[in-house]
């Protein structure tokens, strides 16, 4: 089961308090007005980066784990799981 279907969607948001460079505050804080984002913004842009970031480090992890696999087995792999979605 993943993690996102153990979340209550319904949840009250998660309240993190972050420390950055002052460098990073300020060039963030910039691209956002240049963005014409607003104070409130902020939380969602860095809930996006986690996403992504969260994503590249499973990508990383899987092609790490599959470095070397043939690429006959790897596509029979690929078909099998296409199916069993396509299929249930």
């Amino acid at each position: 089961m993943s993690m996102s279907l153990l979340i209550d969607s319904a949840a009250q948001p998660a309240r993190w308090s972050l420390t950055v460079s002052p460098e990073v505050d300020a060039s963030l804080r910039e691209y956002l007005g240049t963005q014409g984002m607003k104070k409130g913004d902020l939380s969602r842009f860095v809930e996006e980066a986690v996403r992504w970031r969260l994503f590249d480090q499973t990508v990383e992890a899987i092609r790490s784990r599959l470095e070397g696999e043939d690429d006959a087995a790897l596509q029979a792999l690929i078909d099998d799981a296409l199916d069993a979605v396509r299929h249930p």
